[in-house]
């Protein structure tokens, strides 16, 4: 990850950078995405990725998943900020490591080569469970869900076999057992 010229991300030393996943539930309405992510854009905080969606389309809520990296203080700033905004109904804070919650991403790869590389594709992408999606004499596209490290090595790894083009979400999380987001 590039560092940041951003004032509000510098550590000190007695601080360190943490990636989080910050969870928003949300009013499914215009604009609201836009005040999320200027709330970060217009205090210099990076957002690494982000996944959105309506989760209950009776209650018009959507879920706004949010990969960002900052120190404690700059973390509790953005979780502050948000929950200040209207149609904010809840924020959930995680870090990266916390072994309680599950983190996936979905990527999507497009690989055009002959039977046999793209056979080579599918056996290294074995143990992520891969699905065709599209596939033609020469080409296929394949879905992988896994953690975003293990997506960026796959894609290294897919290259020389004939990836060409690759397309993936933001993280997503869910917590493990019977757990919820508080």
């Amino acid at each position: 990850m590039p560092k940041s010229k951003s004032a509000y991300s510098i550590a000190t030393k007695k601080e360190k950078l943490d990636t989080h996943i910050i969870v928003v539930w949300v009013d499914n309405e215009a604009g609201v995405l836009a005040r999320v992510v200027g709330l970060f854009s217009g205090r210099g905080y990076n957002i690494e990725s982000l996944a959105v969606a309506e989760i209950d389309s009776k209650k018009n809520i959507s879920r706004i998943t949010i990969v960002t990296t900052g120190t404690p203080q700059v973390i509790d700033q953005i979780k502050l900020q948000l929950k200040k905004l209207v149609p904010v109904h809840k924020v959930a804070d995680f870090k990266r490591e916390n072994k309680s919650v599950i983190f996936k991403e979905m990527a999507l790869f497009k690989i055009v080569a002959k039977k046999n590389k793209i056979d080579k594709c599918l056996n290294a992408c074995k143990k992520f469970n891969p699905v065709i999606l599209d596939k033609t004499k020469n080409s296929a596209v394949i879905q992988i869900t896994a953690l975003r490290r293990e997506i960026d090595k796959m894609s290294i790894k897919l290259k020389p076999l004939g990836l060409i083009s690759a397309s993936r979400t933001g993280a997503v999380a869910m917590t493990r057992g019977d757990k919820v987001f508080n």
